[in-house]
């Protein structure tokens, strides 16, 4: 049988671990990506679909990656390799755990960077930048970012010190200490544009755009976009989540956290919405503005509207204290799996990760000027490069691919009794709609997200 406690340490409570999981699921995806996609997909219709697919593929491969990860109580390689072993299967199923923490570990490198903009637009906001914009100067400032590595070596660099500071602390006095507050400053910031949102004259429409389903603005592409965000956004197929549940203690009940964390989750991105599309209407912007929607569009509404110099400021903070949260995630499984393996301290591994994440995140940086290179992916160009590479090789082929061999292996591969026993939900109808989610359902979106990620579909 495996061990009870990790030897890395223990969540203090249930709260701590449903925060630092929350924490992990609450990133860029939410706050950055999430407003503009639904803005392409028509809003309402989109975030239905999004909640359903929450529902029905992200909750139950989350309960299976947190029962594999606390049944283990190792990095997810090792704890891949000990279930295997116990469950008399295939050594191979180990690679669930490599492919999961290399992942993690390519997505760090260039979120780091991304992290880093959201740094400097805090700055930016702060010091009167967005003053006036318009179309064409939003875009200069942003490109002149883009261009200029040093400057965004040096908010890559800070971004990466912070991660390493908080993982080289260990899980209560670091990972711990860290969401208890940056989760509660996380949402006290989100409620404040919130009602920031509310005094800009749109906040109906903006609520309108985002709750009421209009199905003919939904296309089938829309449908498995909605389908890849509810997967992806509560980080599940990197080991994050697998890592954090082997800290959880064995009287947690599993169930009940996830639906917390999908609950807060979803919740962060509907926030962020009704923060972001009445300001984006207010100003008569366009609420499908694509990937450039926070860095393009936002600084244009936040420097044309009363006390946008304060409010852009604290959107762009909410932005870092997301991505933060996040960073620490992605970063734990590859510290976690240097000391079990190659017997380091804590610390020596933390830094030696953060180190070559850093290092690698500044080819990402080039990416954007010197090394920058097209390609076509999808019938779509992509124009950054390693950048674009990185991204695609992590978001369309790693973490769908792990997140369904996770599934499987739960579903069909783990004794009944295993999963049974982890659960700890009886053998009752919540037992078999799980079940029946994970070994089919779950599997089967994945694969059709997968498709058509890679354009087959």
């Amino acid at each position: 049988m495996t061990a009870t406690t990790s030897i890395h340490g223990m969540w203090s409570t249930r709260f701590a671990f449903i925060l630092a999981a929350t924490g992990s699921a609450v990133g860029l995806g939410n706050i950055w990506k999430f407003p503009y996609i639904a803005g392409e997909n028509g809003g309402g219709a989109f975030v239905l679909v999004y909640i359903l697919c929450v529902s029905a593929i992200g909750i139950p491969i989350m309960m299976a990656e947190i029962l594999i990860g606390r049944r283990g109580r190792q990095s997810p390689i090792n704890t891949m390799r000990t279930l295997a072993h116990e469950e008399s299967r295939h050594g191979f199923w180990q690679m669930i755990g490599w492919g999961g923490m290399i992942a993690g570990f390519l997505i760090i490198s260039y979120y780091s960077v991304i992290a880093g903009w959201a740094i400097a637009y805090a700055f930016r906001a702060l010091g009167g930048a967005f003053t006036s914009l318009n179309g064409e100067t939003a875009g200069d400032l942003f490109g002149a970012l883009l261009g200029d590595p040093e400057r965004l070596l040096a908010w890559h660099t800070i971004f990466m010190v912070m991660t390493t500071i908080v993982i080289s602390r260990g899980v209560r006095s670091g990972l711990e200490q860290a969401v208890r507050v940056l989760m509660p400053a996380l949402f006290v910031l989100l409620l404040l544009l919130v009602g920031y949102a509310l005094t800009s004259g749109k906040f109906m429409a903006g609520l309108e755009f985002l709750f009421l389903p209009d199905f003919g603005a939904l296309s089938a592409g829309g449908v498995v976009t909605a389908m890849g965000h509810a997967f992806f956004t509560l980080s599940l197929g990197m080991g994050a989540i697998m890592m954090y549940g082997s800290y959880l203690p064995a009287d947690a009940s599993i169930a009940r956290s996830t639906l917390i964390i999908a609950l807060m989750d979803t919740m962060v991105a509907l926030l962020a919405g009704m923060a972001i599309f009445p300001i984006v209407f207010a100003n008569g912007l366009e609420p499908g503005a694509g990937p450039g929607l926070v860095f393009l569009t936002l600084p244009i509404a936040f420097g044309n509207m009363p006390g946008g110099l304060l409010f852009g400021t604290l959107f762009f903070v909410l932005l870092v204290f997301a991505a933060w949260t996040s960073a620490i995630s992605l970063i734990e499984p590859a510290v976690a799996w240097l000391v079990e393996n190659q017997g380091l301290q804590r610390v020596r591994a933390s830094v030696y990760v953060g180190i070559v994440a850093w290092l690698l995140g500044i080819v990402t940086i080039m990416s954007f000027s010197h090394w920058a290179f097209s390609f076509d992916f999808a019938g779509e160009e992509k124009k950054n490069g390693v950048f674009d590479l990185l991204d695609i090789l992590t978001a369309n082929f790693m973490l769908p691919l792990g997140g369904m061999a996770m599934a499987l292996f739960a579903g069909w591969f783990m004794a009944r009794a295993s999963t049974r026993d982890e659960l700890a939900i009886g053998e009752g109808s919540a037992y078999r709609l799980w079940r029946v989610l994970i070994r089919y359902v779950a599997p089967l979106a994945v694969a059709l997200v997968f498709l058509n990620a890679i354009g087959l579909i």
